[in-house]
């Protein structure tokens, strides 16, 4: 038991290759990211065993493109957390007003590390106009009433 004591805390890797140990720790890593996205995946999609071949797809296609985006992030001089990453993107949302066959989008505020996601990967958000929607509204005869938090239509 006092010999064993003396791993904890840390981690063995038993391993039949030639690899060097800083290689065989990132494959270990790499190996239990995909655990995880698979396990984050199947809470997502709810899978049944007849649906195991499209989760174990969408798994390694999440874990790709997670590694790409990591990549681009890299290329561009950030790093930041997953939890981080997901939580602000997350929180970006988009409005879509129809009135009349007119259509007005207006996303919500990009807050955190969103902007430089986007940034980074090369994609273009639109603009944040909330102003944009006075004079839509008002073209609709939207009269503003009133209200604690300010001007409500």
């Amino acid at each position: 038991m006092k010999q064993e004591a003396r791993f904890d805390g840390k981690w063995v890797l038993r391993t039949n290759t030639r690899l060097s140990a800083r290689n065989v720790a990132l494959k270990y890593k790499e190996s239990w990211q995909v655990e995880h996205t698979f396990r984050a995946m199947k809470s997502v999609l709810e899978t049944r065993p007849e649906a195991i071949r499209g989760h174990v797809f969408c798994s390694f296609l999440a874990l790709m493109l997670k590694k790409e985006l990591y990549r681009r992030l890299e290329e561009s001089g950030h790093s930041f957390e997953w939890a981080q990453i997901k939580q602000d993107l997350m929180a970006l949302t988009e409005t879509v007003i129809e009135e009349q066959g007119e259509r007005l989008a207006v996303r919500s505020q990009c807050k955190g590390v969103c902007g430089k996601v986007f940034q980074s990967v090369g994609v273009a958000i639109p603009p944040h106009h909330p102003r944009a929607l006075i004079p839509f509204l008002k073209s609709k005869n939207v009269v503003p009433r009133k209200s604690n938090s300010g001007l409500c239509y």
